[in-house]
């Protein structure tokens, strides 16, 4: 793979970044609303809600290995302005469906152009990180890659901070309005993408086994899936699965409960900016923390907080008053959207440093990938139970199995990390797909 020169790398990370921005404010100028979109304007009870929220997570989580490869075949330019143009038809059939079935088809279609671009993008700056190395030397090498991708993670934040507060401005004109603008607003950014970046950039790295270089073209599958061999990291990537069930509640289970409150989109939007602000300000705090801490202690404090969010909205609902008469209107949301938060900075860092330890020589690419893809299910799975209690027991008891879910992986997690015995990976050969944890297991755009 041939890097491209450097000021060609600086054009394109100018691109790339901003990129970055306007992809979340597409993305969440839409899909933070789409519970309510269902369940006020189509009809939809909780369990249909669960189930289209978590399909449209499943089709992105669960593509993501493979949309990694495909960028790796095609090439970034391709693959971007592919996954733009279906993540655009899926806003479109969004804001013409009218009933379930076309809801969830175009839902689908929003999470798989994400499984397109978002591997491609988040190569090519992968990539553009190894050439700011080379550039710079061994001596700083470290220090660009933090910059680098701690610029991506900030963009996107800003993005996400955004993306609401635009989308509640248009929803006023109809949701349809918010679907269409952001459509056009991915077709936009892929055919810039398409025509500015260089037709020679070079794609991303992957280690799943394909042209892995001599003497492995016979095991290529058969490294690509060694981690299904890997009991311990499947139960491993099941329990830590419960991370992105319990982000996604942000977007099922909170505006389903804010609705039922009585409180308006205004409220919604303003718990989504409280929880990308808290991210942009405590994310590296709290990475530090849990590296103090400890994979153990991290991932079990982290799942208890999680679990402490999750009891804080069942007791006080959405207007605070459940349990005690008089508390502040959105105490219940609050807390949920801080503890979630902060449950959800220590868990990433903690849980997806342990990947690495676990592949040893194995192909990382394909350790992330079916963490994603547990994730995935989990969210699937998770959203449909939550939404059928809803719907038949109350608000209550979907909280409740959200409840022991995380109280189940936060006493059952730490059992699971690798072993003493575990190979670490060989030093400057990962795959550049391989992101920080601030940059996976979190509601991808």
């Amino acid at each position: 793979m041939t890097d491209s020169a450097p000021p060609r790398n600086h054009a394109s990370a100018s691109l790339l970044l901003p990129t970055q921005l306007v992809f979340n404010i597409g993305f969440y100028a839409v899909v933070p609303f789409l519970a309510l979109v269902m369940s006020e304007d189509l009809g939809l009870g909780a369990a249909a809600v669960g189930l289209v929220l978590g399909a449209r997570t499943f089709s992105q989580q669960g593509m993501f290995l493979l949309g990694g490869v495909i960028a790796d075949r095609w090439g970034p330019r391709r693959s971007i302005l592919t996954g733009c143009i279906i993540r655009a038809t899926g806003y479109f059939g969004l804001a013409t469906s009218e009933t379930f079935w076309p809801f969830l088809l175009s839902a689908v279609l929003t999470g798989i152009g994400g499984a397109f671009f978002s591997p491609a993008v988040e190569g090519l700056i992968g990539t553009l990180d190894r050439a700011s190395v080379s550039t710079t030397g061994t001596g700083a090498k470290d220090a660009p890659r933090r910059n680098l991708f701690a610029w991506l993670v900030l963009f996107g934040e800003i993005g996400a901070v955004t993306g609401p507060l635009i989308g509640i401005g248009l929803l006023p004109f109809g949701f349809p309005v918010v679907a269409v603008s952001a459509g056009c607003l991915f077709l936009a950014v892929g055919v810039a993408l398409w025509l500015l970046l260089p037709g020679h950039a070079a794609g991303t790295e992957t280690d799943v086994g394909i042209g892995a270089g001599p003497g492995r073209e016979g095991s290529g599958s058969r490294r690509a899936f060694a981690c299904l061999r890997d009991r311990r990291f499947v139960a491993f990537a099941a329990f830590f699965s419960t991370n992105l069930l319990a982000y996604n509640q942000l977007y099922f289970a909170l505006p389903l409960e804010l609705e039922d409150g009585g409180s308006g989109t205004g409220v919604l939007a303003v718990m989504f900016t409280l929880a990308s602000a808290l991210t942009i300000a405590l994310q590296l705090p709290m990475s530090a923390l849990a590296a103090r801490l400890g994979p153990a202690s991290a991932l079990c404090s982290g799942f208890v907080c999680i679990a402490a969010g999750f009891g804080a909205i069942a007791l006080l609902g959405s207007t605070g008053m459940h349990l005690v008469p008089g508390l502040p209107t959105m105490t219940g949301p609050i807390t949920l959207v801080i503890l979630l938060s902060l449950g959800h900075m220590l868990v990433g860092p903690a849980g997806m440093q342990q990947v690495h330890r676990f592949a040893g020589q194995q192909s990382l690419g394909a350790y992330y990938g079916l963490l994603a893809s547990c994730g995935g299910i989990a969210v699937l799975v998770g959203n449909s139970l939550t939404g059928v209690l809803r719907d038949t027991l109350g608000g209550a008891a979907g909280w409740a199995l959200l409840i022991l879910l995380a109280t189940f992986s936060a006493a059952l997690l730490p059992r699971f990390l690798p072993t003493a015995s575990a190979r670490p990976a060989p030093p400057a050969r990962s795959s550049s797909r391989v992101l920080p944890p601030v940059l996976d297991q979190k509601v991808q755009p």
